[in-house]
């Protein structure tokens, strides 16, 4: 049986832990309400980018020849896999992986993975257990910029382009709120969103369409690489935040535990004096 002074010892190790998940909590929530704000303002900008690129495909009548476009038979299947550098965020980064290993089992037989890991968890993962790894990058950083994903899209652009994989696909965490984040797999290339949504032509573009396309479709494809960053460092700083209050929340729960144990065993030590006592006293009184 646990002594009072291990009972504690133990309090005061559980109550600077609380301290420190505490305090990483407030962090998380300071990087989630500045990351947040990226993640909506990015929205618009990319959905109005996407918008245009379907008119413009719309105005040439589909007779658009672009390699970002142009889909082919898929032997070699990209997998971009984006998880957390740090760990101390729940589930964050195995729900992703899970999703990525969902979407490379559905895969025919055929189809051979190619794998590009972003986040130190997931190439950890990956390297563990022997899985082949084409390209990783690690130490991304909280505060992703444009610059980063500017030629993270190039690499994998340049990934497509030359041959290397068919088609180019990304499992990350798309964020929605604090409390609701969703693992998904989305196809990144070819860019196949864009014509299928095609509508009636109603503007007049200068210069042609198939030249703004040369210089809109590079640019889509950095801005969606952009949104899905901020998604998932959002989606990061909110599991973060929603594990260590949780974990403060059970180290406060333990501390109370403890200190009920501690007053239990004190309160039975002094009534074992006064017994102790009282029976010496009785016992010169005979």
């Amino acid at each position: 049986m646990a002594t009072m002074r291990d009972i504690r010892r133990r309090i005061r190790s559980i109550e600077n832990t609380r301290q420190i998940t505490r305090a990483m909590q407030m962090v998380a929530a300071a990087k989630l309400r500045k990351t947040q704000e990226r993640v909506l303002a990015a929205r618009p900008y990319s959905e109005t980018l996407r918008q245009v690129l379907e008119r413009v495909v719309a105005s040439a009548g589909g007779e658009i020849a672009h390699p970002l476009l142009a889909s082919r038979e898929v032997r070699r299947v990209g997998l971009v896999v984006l998880t957390a550098d740090r760990g101390l965020c729940g589930g964050y980064s195995a729900n992703v992986i899970r999703a990525g290993q969902q979407f490379l089992t559905a895969q025919p037989a055929g189809h051979q993975p190619q794998l590009v890991v972003v986040g130190r968890k997931g190439w950890d993962y990956y390297r563990r257990r022997g899985h082949a790894i084409f390209r990783q990058y690690l130490d991304i950083g909280d505060d992703p910029n444009f610059i980063q994903a500017r030629e993270l899209a190039r690499e994998l652009v340049d990934l497509y382009t030359s041959g290397a994989v068919d088609s180019i696909n990304i499992a990350y965490t798309q964020f929605f709120s604090p409390g609701r984040q969703r693992p998904q797999v989305i196809q990144f290339l070819p860019i196949g969103q864009v014509q299928e949504k095609t509508g009636e032509a109603d503007y007049l573009y200068e210069p042609a369409p198939r030249d703004l396309l040369a210089v809109l479709l590079p640019r889509y494809v950095e801005t969606l690489v952009y949104q899905v960053l901020l998604d998932a460092k959002a989606s990061e700083h909110a599991a973060r935040m929603v594990a260590m209050e949780s974990a403060t929340k059970n180290a406060g729960e333990m501390i109370e535990t403890l200190t009920l144990t501690y007053n239990k065993a004190r309160q039975a030590a002094i009534t074992k004096e006064i017994t102790e006592i009282v029976g010496g006293v009785e016992a010169l009184a005979r």
